[in-house]
């Protein structure tokens, strides 16, 4: 008889961020574990009396995100199971579910805890980014598993045979027994992502390839599985088969497969389905990038309420389809809503139809016998106009996207690719009554998320980052054949920036070694001005400058300026004022430090004092994003001048040491935060590959590559990454010696994800250059 068909169950809400791994457990009978990038690992029981489950307890300990969960069964030690959490804090903690705090936890690992897999008596296999697994029994690393070439990001104990098996980003399986590599497993065409365990010698593996791949321990490949169109993260196979499984990836789905055919397509309303697990009964719970851990069952007696299904259905109804997801679309080959008469050729087939002005996206659900809207297409580049518009508070809009702000909230950004997007960022802030320094980081996120598909506009000739109007935008060309610095708005063409045809940099292709210091050099010095103007009648009175005196203070912004001791005493008084009013006179210091006579005067006279002042404001308890980047953009402008540079060296260690101690580093800071501390690590490598070789260089380029290492796991954003890996080129085609010290730090595993970067491509590229030179 044909199996029921999986629907929703329920929702498990809690999390705030990304639920990135889910496993079975066995506290009670089908008891659920989640754990999310939000650092908690949540215990869900079900209800007795309804299809959903209760949160039980909110796991705490990691010191940083969830990044894999698993169950040991129960022992008459802890009658109801353990639950093991691996972290990115390279740390793995066990818990009983009967409290928040951990019993104890394992170290050993020097990279993130990405995978865990619970064996018989006791035994837990780890793997990690540190291209190593471990066998662990009760608190103690029985064995290392070491052969991979990349991180280890899946593992599993295969029954009764004392064998376990690791996949890895080298895009190989491995098969181990008594902590001897016993076979490798190739066939794969990118990093293995998950494993399952089908049988005592037969398991599935799957991949960043979009496919899922059959093995017996023997190393034969019985079957390839394609239906996903992006990676596959995460593989589970049911209760009591050894046919039919679950899978789930980057394309928004979870796929049921039964003898070796696709029989179910499940979209959810999130990009990244990340993690999927079986529980006894045969339900499956799927953890999504929205922060909603989802359980699907095919018993009816346990479906979601009808209205519950439709809440899901028309939640990814809504979704908005990136048009590079589709491919290349030709609106009036499409066919209309007539297209829906006709019956799907298999099950999570997907069509596009116009309707109207807009092009929408169906899947066939078979188990229904009906086309599923999945969304809408928008923001084609190949069409002559975009081909779907969104309503938002009754007008139609290109794009509207959840905008995530520093403080945690989430707001509305309703776009049209006729705008400016400094003039709709302005409107954004002005709507929600946001600080002006979010202007910059809401601009470059319009421009990030509609790049190559924002429409020809008038160059504005002015710049203006308090208001928006006039405003210069990244990456337009201000004369013909030349392209701005993204950091500095001239027209000098470092190694990171693209030409004016959008091409490859330089003709050789190379994006290092970077000979030149960055800086950030665009501003109105008439918006600084005007925030000086309405700060100093805000600071105590002792702090107040006349107004004439502003207006000579804003001579300094000019490079060629040679300042008298009055602009210098009032340049220091205001780059002290108390922490909230602080921000223009910092981006004043920014400016004023491109020019010799004031970088000479700052260094001569307090150089070290000034730079311990900006490490301090960067790294204060509950400094704004604003002075953050103000703080560092200001440091790597110490380089426009030779005294600036030896002053920058001369604190080199200090800066360094601050920055690694700090959260600087970490990947949730803003944005623009990110590429000025990026800029200036790339300043730092610029400035050591220069000067003569002696212990005390090495020594300061052995700091900055541990820095940049550190920072390359962490930071999210594209043109940030982009800057840190040039920063690593440059400073390892110096000599061997250093790309020794490299590979020790494991900079090639640590870079190895961003190799895989499609956008911005030059990440991707730049990154496989560093790797190539590191091999």
């Amino acid at each position: 008889m044909a199996q029921k068909p999986y629907r929703l169950r329920c929702s498990l809400l809690g999390h705030s961020m990304d639920v990135r791994a889910v496993a079975a457990a066995y506290s009670s009978d089908g008891a659920i574990v989640t754990g999310s990038r939000d650092r908690t690992t949540r215990l869900w029981i079900p209800n007795e009396n309804s299809p959903g489950f209760y949160e039980s307890q909110c796991l705490t300990g990691p010191m940083n995100f969830v990044a894999s969960v698993c169950t040991v069964a129960p022992s008459d030690q802890h009658p109801s199971g353990l639950i093991l959490v691996g972290s990115n804090d390279c740390c793995i903690y066990c818990f009983s579910p009967e409290s928040p705090q951990p019993l104890y936890k394992l170290l050993g690992h020097s990279g993130v805890v990405c995978a865990l897999a619970a064996g018989q008596f006791g035994t837990l296999l780890s793997g990690s980014w540190d291209r190593t697994a471990r066998v662990w029994f009760g608190q103690k690393c029985m064995l290392t598993l070491e052969g991979h070439q990349g991180p280890v990001w899946a593992v599993q104990i295969l029954p009764k045979q004392g064998l376990m098996l690791t996949g890895s980003a080298d895009k190989t399986v491995r098969l181990w027994r008594a902590g001897k590599c016993e076979k490798v497993f190739t066939g794969h065409e990118d990093c293995v992502r998950g494993l399952a365990v089908l049988s005592t010698m037969e398991f599935l593996s799957c991949s960043n390839d979009c496919t899922i791949r059959h093995w017996r321990a023997t190393g034969d490949c019985l079957h390839v599985y394609s239906a996903h169109t992006n990676f596959v993260y995460s593989v589970c196979v049911l209760p009591d088969s050894s046919d039919d499984f679950v899978s789930c990836g980057e394309d928004r789905t979870v796929r049921v497969w039964s003898h070796g055919e696709c029989v179910q397509t499940i979209r959810l309303p999130s990009q990244s389905v990340w993690s999927v697990a079986c529980l006894a009964n045969g339900d499956i719970v799927v953890g999504s990038s929205d922060g909603v851990a989802r359980v699907f069952t095919r018993h009816p007696h346990l479906y979601a309420s009808a209205q519950e299904q439709r809440e899901l259905e028309e939640e990814v109804s809504k979704s908005a389809l990136p048009a590079q997801e589709i491919g290349d679309i030709k609106v009036n080959e499409l066919p209309g809503k007539e297209g829906l008469q006709e019956r799907g050729k298999r099950d999570g087939q997907t069509i596009l139809v116009r309707d109207g002005g807009v092009v929408s996206a169906y899947q066939w659900v078979a188990v229904d016998n009906e086309w599923q809207k999945i969304g809408d297409v928008v923001g084609t580049p190949n069409a002559d106009t975009p081909v779907g518009k969104i309503t938002f508070e009754g007008k139609e809009y290109d794009y509207v996207f959840d905008v995530d702000l520093d403080d945690g909230s989430k707001m509305k950004l309703p776009y049209n690719l006729s705008e400016d997007p400094w003039f709709s960022a302005q409107a954004f802030i002005h709507r929600h009554n946001l600080s002006q320094y979010y202007l910059d980081q809401v601009a470059n996120f319009i421009m990030q998320n509609t790049k190559g598909m924002v429409m020809e506009t008038t160059v504005p000739s002015a710049s203006d980052p308090f208001t928006g109007g006039s405003r210069y935008i990244p990456g337009t060309a201000p004369h013909p054949g030349t392209a701005p610095n993204a950091a500095t708005g001239t027209t000098q063409r470092p190694p990171m920036e693209n030409n004016a045809a959008g091409g490859d940099m330089t003709t050789e292709g190379r994006f290092f070694p970077q000979t030149n210091f960055l800086r950030f050099d665009v501003a109105n010095t008439q918006g600084i001005l005007s925030k000086l103007r309405e700060f100093n009648g805000q600071v105590p009175p002792e702090d107040t400058l006349a107004d004439d005196a502003l207006v000579r203070l804003m001579m300094l912004a000019t490079a060629s300026c040679t300042p008298d001791d009055e602009q210098m005493a009032a340049l220091e008084k205001v780059i002290h004022w108390p922490h909230e009013f602080v921000f223009p006179a910092l981006d004043l210091l920014r400016l004023a430090l491109r020019g010799p006579d004031v970088s000479r005067r700052v260094c001569d006279l307090g150089g070290s004092q000034l730079c311990c002042h900006l490490l301090a404001i960067l790294s204060a308890p509950g400094s704004s994003p604003a002075n953050q980047m103000l703080s560092l953009r200001s440091l790597c402008n110490l380089f426009s001048q030779p005294s600036g540079e030896a002053l920058a060296l001369q604190e080199r260690t200090r800066v360094l040491t601050t920055i690694q101690r700090r959260a600087a580093v970490s990947g949730t800071a803003n944005k623009n935060t990110q590429i000025a501390l990026a800029t200036l690590l790339l300043n730092y490598a610029v400035a050591l590959c220069r000067v003569p070789r002696c212990e005390k260089t090495l020594e300061g380029i052995v700091q900055l590559l541990t820095v940049l290492a550190t920072a390359a796991t962490e930071f999210t954003d594209g043109e940030a990454q982009f800057r840190l890996l040039v920063a690593v080129g440059t400073l390892c085609e110096v000599d061997e010696e250093i790309r020794d010290f490299s590979r020790a730090a494991e900079l090639p595993e640590k870079l190895q994800k961003l190799s895989g970067v499609q956008e911005p491509s030059k990440v991707g590229r730049c990154a496989s250059q560093v790797l190539a030179l590191l091999q």
